[in-house]
Protein backbone atom coordinates (compact mmCIF):
# COMPACT_ATOMS: atom_id res chain seq x y z
CA UNK A 1 0.00 0.00 0.00
CA UNK A 2 1.18 3.24 -0.73
CA UNK A 3 0.38 6.90 1.03
CA UNK A 4 -2.52 7.62 -2.30
CA UNK A 5 -4.41 4.44 -1.70
CA UNK A 6 -4.30 4.85 2.18
CA UNK A 7 -5.68 8.25 1.42
CA UNK A 8 -8.98 7.09 -0.99
CA UNK A 9 -9.56 4.36 1.15
CA UNK A 10 -10.32 6.91 3.97
CA UNK A 11 -12.08 8.86 1.81
CA UNK A 12 -14.44 5.88 0.91
CA UNK A 13 -15.43 5.27 4.62
CA UNK A 14 -12.81 2.67 5.25
CA UNK A 15 -11.21 4.67 8.50
CA UNK A 16 -9.79 2.65 11.19
CA UNK A 17 -6.76 3.97 13.41
CA UNK A 18 -4.61 1.00 12.23
CA UNK A 19 -5.05 2.37 8.54
CA UNK A 20 -4.86 5.78 10.12
CA UNK A 21 -1.65 4.61 12.04
CA UNK A 22 -0.18 3.02 8.66
CA UNK A 23 -0.43 5.99 7.35
CA UNK A 24 0.82 8.17 9.14
CA UNK A 25 4.46 5.75 9.19
CA UNK A 26 4.21 6.07 5.63
CA UNK A 27 4.11 9.86 5.95
CA UNK A 28 6.89 10.29 8.51
CA UNK A 29 9.27 7.97 6.20
CA UNK A 30 8.71 11.17 3.49
CA UNK A 31 9.66 13.67 6.40
CA UNK A 32 5.77 14.74 6.38
CA UNK A 33 5.61 15.60 10.28
CA UNK A 34 2.24 17.37 10.46
CA UNK A 35 0.38 15.41 7.89
CA UNK A 36 1.54 12.43 9.99
CA UNK A 37 0.57 13.95 13.25
CA UNK A 38 -2.57 14.93 11.64
CA UNK A 39 -3.63 11.32 11.04
CA UNK A 40 -1.99 9.51 14.11
CA UNK A 41 -4.31 12.35 16.41
CA UNK A 42 -7.21 11.18 13.88
CA UNK A 43 -6.12 7.47 15.07
CA UNK A 44 -6.12 8.03 18.68
CA UNK A 45 -9.69 9.53 18.15
CA UNK A 46 -10.94 6.45 17.41
CA UNK A 47 -9.06 4.41 19.93
CA UNK A 48 -7.55 6.42 22.79
CA UNK A 49 -5.98 3.12 24.06
CA UNK A 50 -4.07 2.50 20.81
CA UNK A 51 -0.36 2.52 22.32
CA UNK A 52 1.20 2.10 18.58
CA UNK A 53 0.06 4.98 17.72
CA UNK A 54 1.16 7.32 21.21
CA UNK A 55 4.09 5.35 20.50
CA UNK A 56 4.35 6.96 16.83
CA UNK A 57 3.28 10.44 17.75
CA UNK A 58 5.97 10.86 20.13
CA UNK A 59 8.53 10.09 17.57
CA UNK A 60 6.78 12.45 14.94
CA UNK A 61 6.31 15.28 17.32
CA UNK A 62 10.47 14.94 18.42
CA UNK A 63 10.99 14.92 14.84
CA UNK A 64 9.84 17.95 14.63
CA UNK A 65 11.09 19.33 17.80
CA UNK A 66 8.33 19.38 19.99
CA UNK A 67 10.34 17.78 22.82
CA UNK A 68 7.79 18.74 25.02
CA UNK A 69 4.57 17.52 23.41
CA UNK A 70 6.66 13.99 22.59
CA UNK A 71 7.14 13.77 26.41
CA UNK A 72 3.47 14.21 26.65
CA UNK A 73 2.55 11.94 24.19
CA UNK A 74 5.18 9.03 25.66
CA UNK A 75 3.99 9.53 28.91
CA UNK A 76 0.08 9.24 28.16
CA UNK A 77 1.14 5.89 25.89
CA UNK A 78 3.12 4.53 28.91
CA UNK A 79 0.26 5.31 31.60
CA UNK A 80 -2.31 3.41 28.84
CA UNK A 81 0.07 0.47 28.49
CA UNK A 82 0.89 0.22 32.11
CA UNK A 83 -3.41 -0.04 32.06
CA UNK A 84 -3.69 -2.52 29.59
CA UNK A 85 -0.71 -4.57 30.38
CA UNK A 86 1.30 -3.55 27.00
CA UNK A 87 4.53 -4.35 28.24
CA UNK A 88 6.37 -4.10 25.13
CA UNK A 89 5.00 -0.84 24.66
CA UNK A 90 5.76 0.69 28.01
CA UNK A 91 9.28 -0.18 27.78
CA UNK A 92 9.94 0.95 24.34
CA UNK A 93 7.97 4.49 25.36
CA UNK A 94 9.81 4.52 28.30
CA UNK A 95 13.55 4.61 26.59
CA UNK A 96 12.23 6.61 24.43
CA UNK A 97 11.11 9.49 27.02
CA UNK A 98 14.15 8.78 29.12
CA UNK A 99 16.57 9.32 26.27
CA UNK A 100 14.38 12.65 25.27
CA UNK A 101 14.86 13.44 28.97
CA UNK A 102 18.47 12.66 29.37
CA UNK A 103 19.38 15.07 26.13
CA UNK A 104 17.39 17.70 27.11
CA UNK A 105 19.07 17.94 30.34
CA UNK A 106 22.51 17.58 28.46
CA UNK A 107 21.59 20.90 26.55
CA UNK A 108 19.92 22.81 29.38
Amino acid sequence: MNIADLEKMIATGRDSALLRLTLARLLAREELWERSAEHLQSALTQDPAYTAAWKELGQVLRAQGQNDAAAAAWQKGIEIAQTNGDKQAEKEMGVFLRRLLKSQSAKG
